[in-house]
């Protein structure tokens, strides 16, 4: 099979030593993606408030949040198809419209009825879903290929800030509104990721020669091939889906246990989950501007680190040791990403881009809520200690072994692997 042409940047996309942050182009999709970020953080939390309040029992809000992962996985493989069949922008115009038509139904059902709010829920997640592989092709069609590992890291800059905000800034306003209201807020904030990003010269996907359209499944199976001919990527998304599906499944379930068994608080809990957050934001500035030679086992490296998080929890250790772990593990979780997106962005076919992102996200983040739903039975038969060993030795021999690709190095193809 012939070499896939490598990306090039669209006529809209920043200019090649400018910086991103003075780009008008990529500031407004950076104030979208920030506002679906925020949006979707902030969902689950105003969904708790709701059971504070007694508008919505503990089962209730289990079933809405699990309507909202089926919506997600759902909509995420046709999302990738559609934005590399499509306009990319019409796709994220139309799926986060979607997920802000969800909140009305939310708030409506909200006290009256459990069924109009799983509805909801699942169209929330729909949009989510639809939206996150378009938005990641469209970075790499507003940015210059040189100018996109800094993109990248603004953009994870902007979850991890959303990941800390939106639970604090919905505490802040339950103060003075109820949750209906927030909830139309959250509608809100999918309008913007709807209307805020500008549009891209990238043009929709070509018809076949003979004037007819790909079936679905046969544009599908066509990024699945095209993620086989990128062995780091195959190797890469193994060891990420590993990683999220054992080792942040087991710390999930496993840190608030510990911090209410082991420390009598639930402060270790919070200060842990904060401090991961920190340390992937100080992650993804060291990233933004670092270029290692061997770029992908550095990056394979810091998703192993994760690993120190179960494995600080299986023993009593003072609670700053587990702080410290949380930090390392968010530290080395954005030196993974950040370089892994941009990669994929130059690696892959333009015209598949979409496709493949929407490989990495429904395994990664698909198999996560398998990894939940058998961690705490597992934990039950085996012991917290043996489930926790496990994970941080899965954590940390799913990366080394991926390491062992040889297009792992610098995530991009050897000339062996061409052609």
């Amino acid at each position: 099979m012939a070499t896939s042409p490598a990306p090039t940047a669209s006529a809209d996309s920043s200019p090649p030593g400018r910086s991103v942050l003075r780009d008008t182009a990529f500031l407004r999709l950076w104030a979208g993606t920030t506002a679906s970020g925020l949006a979707t953080w902030s969902l689950p939390f105003v969904l708790g408030l709701a059971v504070l309040h007694q508008d919505l029992s503990a089962s209730g809000l289990g079933l809405v949040l699990a309507g909202r992962t089926v919506g997600f996985l759902a909509a995420v493989a046709v999302g990738g198809v559609l934005a590399d069949r499509h306009s990319r922008r019409t796709v994220v115009l139309l799926s986060a419209l979607i997920a802000a038509a969800a909140s009305p139904l939310l708030a409506a059902g909200l006290g009256r009825s459990l069924t109009l709010m799983t509805v909801g829920a699942v169209l929330a997640g729909a949009g989510q879903g639809a939206c996150r592989p378009a938005f990641q092709a469209l970075t790499a069609d507003v940015v210059a290929p040189e100018n996109r590992q800094r993109a990248n890291a603004a953009m994870t800059l902007a979850v991890r800030v959303t990941t800390l905000a939106g639970p604090a800034l919905t505490a802040l306003l339950a103060a003075f509104t109820d949750v209906r209201t927030l909830l139309w807020g959250i509608g809100l904030l999918w309008a913007v990721a709807a209307f805020v990003p500008g549009k891209s010269e990238r043009a929709a996907g070509a018809a076949s020669a003979s004037g007819q359209r790909a079936s679905f499944r046969r544009e599908f199976m066509e990024g699945i091939a095209e993620a086989r001919r990128h062995p780091w990527f195959v190797a890469g998304l193994a060891a990420l889906t590993t990683v999220v599906a054992l080792g942040y499944s087991a710390t999930s379930v496993a840190l608030p246990l510990i911090s209410r068994d082991r420390y009598g608080t639930e402060w270790v809990l919070a200060a842990a989950v904060t401090a991961y957050t920190l340390g992937a934001l100080g992650g993804a500035l060291v990233i933004a501007g670092w270029r290692p030679r061997a770029q992908g086992w550095v990056a394979l490296a810091g998703l192993a680190a994760y690993g120190f998080a179960p494995l600080s929890l299986m023993l009593p250790v003072h609670p700053a040791v587990v702080i410290a772990a949380y930090v390392v593990a968010g530290v080395g979780i954005e030196l993974f990403n950040v370089p892994w997106f941009t990669a994929t962005q130059r690696e892959v076919a333009p015209d598949r881009l979409a496709r493949v992102s929407s490989l990495d996200f429904l395994l990664s983040y698909g198999l996560a809520p398998l990894g939940l739903a058998l961690i705490a039975p597992a934990m039950d038969a085996f012991g917290v200690t043996a489930v926790l060993a496990t994970c941080a030795l899965a954590c940390f021999l799913a990366p080394a072994a991926a390491a062992l690709t040889p297009s792992s190095r610098r995530f991009a193809r050897a000339p062996s692997e061409t052609g």
